[in-house]
């Protein structure tokens, strides 16, 4: 039980001593006071800023790359499905304009394909040789 000068007794009086005077209570500094008086807002300014600080470096290009990716599905399956439906024509076209069965446009159109398969083989990047071996053999 608290038995200093400030302590209160069973009746609910506190006793007072006659040697110190009370302590003042302590003045609570002003809104005013505080960083320029408008510091709630500034707080606020400066989450604010943390946020979009933080959003900018990795949801922006997150959602940069998604976008790219979905896009690009989507342009591959439309070109994919462009090719095939071009393909079905030309042999249905080759098909009417040619008086032999069916054969002679599949035979056309696998050469050409052929053709351009084996161009694109030739044109493709060689890996580059190794520094220390030698070019020829």
């Amino acid at each position: 039980m608290d038995t200093g000068p400030n302590a209160s007794t069973s009746s609910g009086s506190k006793q007072e001593s006659s040697s110190t005077p009370p302590r003042p209570i302590p003045s609570i500094p002003s809104v005013g006071s505080l960083a320029g008086g408008d510091w709630p807002a500034q707080a606020a300014d400066a989450i604010v800023n943390a946020v979009e600080t933080v959003r900018d470096r990795t949801t922006t290009p997150i959602m940069k790359i998604a976008r790219g990716l979905v896009f690009g599905v989507f342009a591959g399956t439309i070109i994919i499905v462009i090719t095939v439906l071009m393909v079905i024509g030309v042999v249905r076209l080759l098909d009417e304009a040619l008086p032999s069965g069916v054969w002679l446009p599949y035979l056309i159109l696998g050469a050409l394909f052929t053709s351009v398969g084996a161009l694109l083989f030739l044109r493709r990047n060689a890996p580059a040789p190794s520094a220390g071996a030698s070019s020829k053999r």
